[in-house]
């Protein structure tokens, strides 16, 4: 039975990646942090079935001792401080997360156990004020925030230790990708949880940035899967995951509103403060280097996804019985843009 180890284990992609693990028969350990509070709610359903042991990526001893003690055939690396607008307001601890962190963990690798292969989770803001379109992996680097900052890090140091110490090391350049299970300050998730609000009356008015901000979104559910494809081949190499095709957040919250049969146009309201600093105005995937070389291809469309999303929302805010607070949003683009919200 193959080992996994999963940090970030608690979150979108971490929960959607234990599922697969699990479905072909892996041993999943989810590492979190110790806190006085656990969120567990997406992957409540697999806590009778995975490990979870306690870490920290700000702590170097904690990370060794896991690996130690785990000795994991395949690390997939999925947390960090994953919020772009969070990453102006904290860039410092962005970057110790976000990037200093990879190294903490690749560190452990080498000195523990030198044979477990390793995924990082790259990004598309890491193009940034993008140099060409489509970005492949070739593309030029320019990231347009601390986050896409310090993603670049991560990115160039999982390729350093490839190549200096010769680990089995990729970087998944991940495009937005999303899920009922996306966190609610993310761009997507603000527009479908407010377009069920609406809809029942919780709610009249959605507040965005940017609505011509262009991402390129997937789901989240296709593009673990691609994750765990890199780590099947016989060398190691970097990918691009996405669809290929760009939507604005106009689009997004046009067919959001219209899944429910109401005109987004009577709600929505451009809100200068959730503009970014520096905007990423489009990011558009060449994924032909992982559907070539992976088998990889995704199988849910941006339409079929925003009315999976605004329908859970729908389910979530209508159980019997559920008190749902009021939504508290803090814009970004970490769902596409973000300021807009994206990324």
């Amino acid at each position: 039975m193959p080992r996994a180890l999963v940090t970030g284990v608690t979150g979108q992609d971490g929960s959607y990646l234990a599922e697969l693990l699990l479905a072909k028969g892996y041993e999943v350990i989810g590492m979190v942090r110790r806190t006085s509070h656990h969120s567990y709610e997406r992957i409540e359903h697999l806590l009778d079935r995975i490990e979870i042991v306690a870490a920290d990526l700000l702590d170097q001893h904690s990370l060794t001792v896991v690996l130690q003690d785990t000795r994991p055939d395949e690390v997939y690396n999925l947390a960090a401080q994953s919020y772009v607008p969070t990453s102006w307001n904290q860039p410092v601890l962005t970057g110790e997360f976000t990037a200093l962190g990879v190294t903490r963990i690749l560190e452990a690798i080498r000195l523990v156990h030198p044979t477990t292969r390793f995924y990082q989770a790259s990004s598309s803001e890491m193009f940034g004020k993008v140099n060409e379109t489509p970005q492949r992996e070739t593309t030029p680097f320019y990231p347009r925030s601390p986050y896409g900052v310090a993603k670049v890090y991560g990115h160039w140091i999982t390729v350093n230790y490839r190549e200096s110490y010769g680990i089995y090391a990729v970087s998944g350049i991940l495009f937005n990708h999303e899920s009922p299970r996306r966190g609610i300050e993310f761009v997507t998730r603000k527009v479908t949880d407010a377009v069920a609000r609406i809809k029942l009356g919780r709610a009249k008015e959605l507040r965005l940035g940017n609505l011509d901000a262009e991402r390129d979104w997937g789901f989240a559910g296709d593009y673990v899967d691609a994750m765990w494809r890199m780590l099947q081949q016989p060398t190691p190499q970097d990918y691009v995951v996405g669809t290929g095709q760009t939507h604005s957040v106009r689009q997004l919250v046009e067919l959001a509103f219209s899944h429910v049969g109401l005109d987004w146009r009577r709600h929505v309201v451009t809100d200068p403060k959730y503009f970014r600093p520096a905007e990423v105005d489009l990011l558009l995937a060449d994924p032909s280097k992982a559907c070539r070389e992976l088998g990889w291809e995704p199988k849910v469309g941006f339409g079929e996804l925003v009315a999976m999303m605004v329908d859970a929302d729908l389910e979530r805010l209508s159980a019997p019985g559920r008190q749902v607070p009021a939504a508290v949003h803090h814009e970004g683009t970490k769902s596409p843009p973000n300021s807009s919200g994206a990324e």
